[in-house]
């Protein structure tokens, strides 16, 4: 069974400026090496598992999108414009009802097109290992293991200690700690950074925001497609 990688690449990056400004937002600049972070996202998640991505990005960034996956190679198999920035979730509803229209058992992989992945294979393996969860109705995150208390990212709260990849149940979302906080989650080993990277069935992701956030399923994304 393919998977289907959702770029989402609507972000303003105003932290990095003037290297990342809203015009030209650091997931289109080669900031890691010779590709810009997009490009080489979206070819970390490309290969023989993984259908033609689908891709989530505001109207001034449409013709910058389609112009460097040319350029990398790959093959867009829809692009979804953002009429206006609502953050991730109506963004991962669009890309979710649009692939659910022709298949809703189809397996998307959710992810930012602005992450550094120093081993695209170890990354594509903590995939695999979790397909069997998301073929089987979970909803799959991914995380990153710390190695400093750092307080300007989100945690994942583990039931248990990780074990290589094996899939552990997920406790709870923990928002920017503070250091202290922190330092506790990380020393205690059930806490990874939360990279914003998911993997579920499109039918399970648009069930879990009509029992979550129904007033995002009453305001659906009015998305395009170029």
């Amino acid at each position: 069974m393919s998977i289907t990688p959702v770029l989402l690449c609507g972000g303003s990056g105003t932290r990095l400026w003037p290297l990342s400004r809203k015009s030209y937002p650091k997931q289109f600049a080669a900031i890691a090496g010779e590709e810009t972070l997009f490009q080489a996202s979206a070819r970390c998640l490309s290969g023989e598992s993984y259908a033609a991505p689908v891709v989530v990005t505001g109207f001034d960034f449409r013709f910058i999108v389609t112009e460097q996956l040319q350029a990398a190679g790959i093959d867009p198999g829809a692009i979804l414009i953002e009429p206006e920035g609502r953050n991730t979730a109506p963004a991962v509803l669009a890309a979710a009802l649009h692939v659910a229209a022709s298949d809703p058992e189809a397996l998307l992989l959710v992810a930012p097109s602005d992450h550094v992945v120093p081993d695209a294979n170890a990354f594509r393996a903590a995939v695999d290992a979790g397909m069997p969860a998301a073929q089987a109705g979970q909803l799959v995150t991914f995380g990153i293991t710390p190695n400093r208390p750092e307080t300007g990212y989100g945690y994942l709260k583990l039931a248990t200690a990780p074990e290589g990849i094996t899939p552990v149940k997920l406790d709870s979302f923990v928002e920017k700690p503070d250091v202290h906080t922190a330092t506790a989650m990380v020393a205690d080993g059930k806490h990874l950074w939360n990279g914003g990277i998911f993997l579920f069935r499109a039918s399970d992701i648009i069930a879990a925001f009509e029992t979550h956030a129904p007033a995002l399923m009453v305001c659906r994304p009015k998305t395009g497609q170029i």
